[in-house]
């Protein structure tokens, strides 16, 4: 096989070019059904679209007639910053006019055009007309030049990138399942108060016995409603310390480039990933001593408060972080992974409680007005005993994404430019 054999196409002549259109919002009988409706803020940077914040109904789609588009078609985000994002259907869905879509022909493989489309977003941008609000009209988004190999070399290629995104997103979901069972057991022991109102009732203990003799038998009223015999009613701030963050000077570059993690709110992890293990940018070591920001350890709990406030990470791995976040750490016997469960069953009621005229912020005193319930630190040690295993499958799982994401990302454009052919030993 040689580049020779390779061709060069626009997007119109390898599949039915389609921008999506958005059906009247002032119908409510549009909205609401089971076809999915894709706008820019669906796409996370996974190849599948598999849920969507808003659906149609089938009269939704009438409405829009000619828009929906089947599974396995590419979508591509066409105005403004988001330009560039793309991603692949699940099911048939509709798309709003911020998106134009390829449905591929069979001559050819729509995985291989989606890569080549995902690799090419500085490129996409350039593209675009308009200065205030970049677009990328479906003309000449159609005209988009692509390399194509021949379609056994196209299905080679597609197959080497989408093994390596497969297992990225069954690390995603098998992380979604760990979340999900770690959020139980705080729900059950620290929210619904299961074993107590169980042992109130007379049921069958569903604990092993060591576990099922930690809780009160009995519910006492308190100022935040029944809780545990023995617990107690009061704030967050009883149970953290809250450190705070900083920025080394920007002019001065020995500052930045370093091997300290340096963690802003835009590097949170999604809610089922829970660990932050890699930053935009780095400091060095002269930066953390030059300026109020501090390196955390490891299992530090840390939330953005300002802004989108509430954005939450437990650090993988030791790291510093801007003055746009707080560290959180337990004290009182209130070990990490227990403090970062207890803050993320918080954050509703510190987002209630934020202030600010232009942009709302937490601040310290905020930790001291978050209710909370102080569970007997022997409960929350064994908590963390119980959800240790959990969190260590999370976190593997997110180191080993990282590295399949890397890998993906260093393959992917020497794969669809010729440079590197699937049958290359060194893949």
């Amino acid at each position: 096989m040689t580049n020779n054999e390779w061709r060069e196409a626009a997007l119109d002549q390898l599949g039915r070019i389609v921008t999506g259109k958005t059906p009247s919002s002032r119908n409510r009988e549009y909205f609401g059904g089971d076809i999915p409706f894709v706008t820019p803020s669906d796409f996370d940077g996974t190849r599948l679209m598999d849920s969507t914040e808003r659906h149609l109904t089938r009269l939704g789609v009438e409405a829009v007639k000619g828009a929906q588009i089947p599974s396995g078609a590419v979508m591509v985000t066409c105005i403004g910053s988001q330009m560039g994002q793309s991603a692949m259907t699940t099911a048939p869905s509709v798309t709003n006019q911020q998106i134009n879509s390829i449905i591929v022909d069979p001559d050819n493989e729509a995985l291989f055009i989606y890569y080549n489309l995902s690799s090419r977003r500085e490129e996409i941008h350039s593209l675009a007309s308009g200065s205030a609000v970049p677009i990328l009209n479906k003309s000449s988004f159609g005209q988009l030049k692509i390399s194509l190999p021949p379609l056994p070399e196209q299905r080679a290629i597609a197959h080497i990138l989408g093994t390596l995104d497969d297992k990225i997103e069954l690390n995603r979901r098998m992380n979604r399942n760990l979340e999900e069972m770690a959020q139980a057991i705080f729900q059950d022991w620290f929210m619904d108060f299961g074993p107590t109102r169980a042992k109130m009732e007379g049921q069958e203990p569903y604990l092993p016995p060591e576990l099922w003799d930690l809780f009160p038998s009995e519910l006492v009223d308190s100022e935040l409603g029944e809780i545990p015999e023995g617990w107690k009613a009061g704030a967050l701030s009883d149970m953290v310390e809250i450190l705070s963050g900083g920025t080394p000077r920007t002019s001065a570059t020995e500052y930045w480039g370093g091997n300290v993690q340096w963690y802003t709110p835009k590097d949170a992890p999604s809610p089922s990933d829970i660990f932050a293990i890699t930053t935009e940018r780095s400091i060095t070591l002269a930066g953390v001593a030059n300026s109020s920001t501090q390196v955390l350890p490891f299992g530090t709990t840390v939330i953005s408060a300002r802004g989108t406030v509430g954005r939450l990470a437990c650090l993988g791995l030791p790291m510093a972080m801007n003055q746009t976040c707080y560290g959180i750490r337990g004290t009182n016997g209130y070990p990490d992974y227990f403090t970062y469960w207890n803050v993320r069953n918080t954050v509703d009621d510190l987002q209630a409680r934020t202030h600010g005229t232009v942009f709302e912020t937490i601040t310290r005193d905020t930790f001291k007005i978050a209710d909370s319930i102080l569970a007997a630190p022997q409960v929350a040690q064994t908590f963390e005993e119980l959800v240790h295993p959990l969190m260590t499958r999370i976190l593997g799982n997110v180191f080993e994404s990282l590295r399949l994401t890397r890998l993906r990302d260093t393959l992917l454009p020497q794969l669809i430019s010729g440079a590197l052919k699937p049958s290359d030993p060194k893949i």
